[in-house]
């Protein structure tokens, strides 16, 4: 890990799991290698994804399918449009089939009749939903904390879809608190789904975790002043750019939380980069 100094005395260390994996960058890998594991346990040969058309688990999904074996599908939101941007260029490239839902049909993206339909146009395959957030994902991301062998305070993560989180509050130790910061506008809905992933996973809300949600900066895939120059002088400091979707909004976050007097001095806080 990295040690990034912030205001307030707080110690925030970088935990870097883009690091991980050459082709499956953080937090994909968590949450695909135990759905890789039963796909293939399943008998499965062909794996469809949902996902929008900047969607890094597109990406993912299509680098798992080259590197051990699987045909892939990608159900991207919306209408095709031309020429493919290059995160769906290069999941063309990978041997990924692309097909579009309009988006009223893919906010029904987990409902039995579209599942259905894409199994009559594609045949049996297993089912990725949007984020990979489900109870294996979950439970893939419960290492996250495990792997850590120093003390913490509090770990942060960014928020999607919350299975990252949802496994990380998993397991916490006592004492120990998580918080996420929402990359989306009006992000308050995803205590719900977070809840709601942990019900699935464990039987019930597990963790001492919240979600903060006033560090998005316009909304998701959108920036502002403010994060730009964050994000110049945090690659000024230690000469890597985290992403401006997620990370680099969540690193905003907790030096702001940092700066507020929100994270009490002395905490020991670390910050999960993701991809």
């Amino acid at each position: 890990m990295v040690e990034w100094a912030v205001a307030g005395g707080v110690t925030v260390l970088l935990k870097r799991d883009d690091l991980i994996h050459p082709e499956l960058p953080g937090n994909k890998y968590r949450k695909l290698r135990l759905n890789l594991d039963a796909a293939r346990a399943q008998g499965h040969r062909r794996l469809l994804a949902f996902g929008g058309a900047y969607s890094n688990l597109i990406r993912a999904v299509a680098a798992a399918g080259t590197l051990f074996g699987f045909e892939t599908i990608g159900v991207i939101r919306g209408e095709e449009h031309r020429p493919l941007n290059p995160s769906l260029a290069e999941a063309v490239a990978r041997g990924m089939r692309l097909t579009y839902l309009d988006r009223g049909t893919y906010r029904r993206s987990g409902d039995p009749d579209v599942v259905a339909a894409l199994r009559r146009e594609f045949g049996d395959f297993y089912l990725v939903p949007e984020g990979g957030s489900n109870e294996l994902a979950v439970r893939g991301c419960l290492d996250i904390v495990t792997e850590i062998d120093v003390p913490f305070d509090v770990i942060c993560c960014p928020v999607g879809t919350g299975g990252t989180l949802a496994g990380i509050a998993g397991g916490l130790r006592p004492g120990q608190r998580a918080i996420g910061f929402s990359a989306l506008k009006g992000g308050e809905f995803l205590d719900a789904e977070v809840e709601a992933l942990q019900r699935r996973t464990f039987g019930r809300r597990v963790g001492d975790w919240s979600i903060e949600t006033r560090y998005h900066h316009r909304g998701f895939a959108k920036s502002t002043p403010a994060l730009e120059a964050f994000l110049d002088d945090f690659e000024g400091e230690l000469g890597w750019r985290p992403d401006p979707i997620y990370v680099g909004k969540m690193l905003f976050g907790v030096s702001a939380l940092a700066e507020r007097g929100e994270l009490p001095t002395g905490t020991t806080a670390v910050a999960v980069v993701t991809g």
